[in-house]
């Protein structure tokens, strides 16, 4: 009997952890937002992009990395709250999308986060912005994490003529 209650302790644990999800978590200012761990492939400082013509402004241009060029975004810009003026401190997250890479220009990265797939709750509705560009939010020791859709981030970056 107690080897079946082992069994059943196994199964939970395996349970919990496929409903769990591990998020890379990023501040620009006072907000926090996280992407999913698997989709991170590089952090990195920030060292300059090289400009592309005809591109909205939260695109800062292409890095090459490694033989890849990555187009790079600002993810201030792209919440809509102007361009950032990067520093040293400044960090670019380089993720997959798809089958493409990207980086994201963001202030910090701050922590990696587990959170269960139950605690992530839709975006309230009243900032369109905030609801084209986020997955979910859920609520990590106190802080609101808003959850980036990577699709909705990297479409529209062409202007167009």
């Amino acid at each position: 009997m107690e080897a079946l209650g082992l069994r059943d302790d196994i199964g939970d644990k395996t349970l919990a952890a496929h409903n769990s999800l591990q998020l890379i978590a990023f501040s620009i200012g006072e907000q926090t937002y996280g992407v999913e761990i698997t989709t991170v492939r590089e952090i990195r400082a920030w060292n300059g992009a090289t400009p592309l013509p005809n591109t909205r402004e939260f695109v800062r241009g292409v890095i090459n990395l490694r033989g890849t060029i990555v187009p790079i975004f600002d993810l201030r810009a792209r919440f809509g709250d102007g361009q950032t003026s990067p520093t040293k401190n400044h960090v670019v997250v380089v993720m997959s999308v798809g089958d493409k890479w990207v980086g994201i220009l963001v202030d910090a990265v701050s922590d990696i986060l587990t959170v269960s797939r139950d605690d992530i709750h839709n975006v309230p509705e009243g900032n369109s912005i905030d609801t084209e560009l986020l997955n979910g939010i859920v609520t990590h020791d106190s802080r609101m994490v808003g959850l980036i859709d990577l699709h909705a981030v990297v479409s529209g970056a062409k202007m167009d003529a």
